[in-house]
C-alpha cells in the first residue's frame, strides 16, 4: 500500500491536529499584526499630543534692581545666589558641580589672601558643599573636595518691558561677568 494513501486515510484526529495547529498559527500571526497596527496607531496619535515640561522656565525675572539687598541674596527655589555691590550685579549657581548638592555661602571671619589664576586677591567669603566637602572661592573657583569644575555663573540682563533683572539659567557666562545698571 502506498504511504500517501495511508496518510490520507488517517483518522480525523490527525487531520484535526493539523487543522488546529494551522488555526493556532494563524491566530498568532493575526495577533502580532493587530499588535503592530495598534502600536503604530498609538504612536501616530501620541505625535499629536504636545510634550509639556512641568518645570520652571530657565529665563525668569527676579525683581527690580533696587529691590535686591546690598550683598548677597539667595533664591532658594532656583538655587541661585545674586550679588549686589552698588549698581553692579552678578549671579552664581548654588548647585555643586560634583553631584548637584546646594552649596552654602560662608562669610569668612576675616578675608584670606589666595592666588587664583596667577593673581593674588582677597577673598571675603566662600561656598561650601555640605554633601562631600567641596569648597569654592568667592568667584566659584573650586579648590578643595571632589568638585571637578567651578560653579556656573549665569547671565543677568534688564527686562526691556519693565526694567526688572532677568536671569537666564541656560546662558553660562565668564566668572568675571557683572551687570552694571
Amino acid at each position: 500500500m502506498n504511504h500517501s494513501a495511508v496518510r490520507n486515510a488517517a483518522s480525523p484526529e490527525v487531520l484535526g491536529s493539523h487543522s488546529s495547529r494551522r488555526s493556532f498559527l494563524q491566530k498568532i500571526g493575526l495577533g502580532g499584526l493587530a499588535a503592530g497596527l495598534a502600536a503604530l496607531g498609538f504612536q501616530s496619535f501620541r505625535s499629536l499630543v504636545p510634550n509639556v515640561l512641568y518645570e520652571p522656565p530657565s529665563k525668569f525675572k527676579i525683581g527690580p534692581p533696587t529691590g535686591l539687598a546690598e550683598g548677597v541674596t539667595f533664591l532658594e527655589d532656583r538655587r541661585l545666589y545674586v550679588f549686589r555691590s552698588g549698581s553692579t550685579y552678578s549671579a552664581v549657581s548654588a548647585a555643586c558641580t560634583h553631584l548637584g548638592c546646594t552649596v552654602k555661602y560662608m562669610k569668612l571671619q576675616q578675608p584670606k589672601q589666595v592666588e587664583v589664576n596667577g593673581e593674588v586677591r582677597s577673598v571675603p567669603f566662600e561656598f561650601h558643599c555640605p554633601c562631600h566637602g567641596s569648597k569654592f572661592y568667592d568667584d566659584g573657583t573650586n579648590y578643595a573636595g571632589p568638585a571637578p569644575a567651578p560653579l556656573r555663573w549665569h547671565r543677568l540682563e534688564l527686562s526691556p518691558d519693565d526694567g526688572q533683572l532677568m536671569v537666564d539659567l541656560n546662558m553660562e557666562v565668564e566668572r568675571n561677568f557683572r551687570l552694571t545698571v
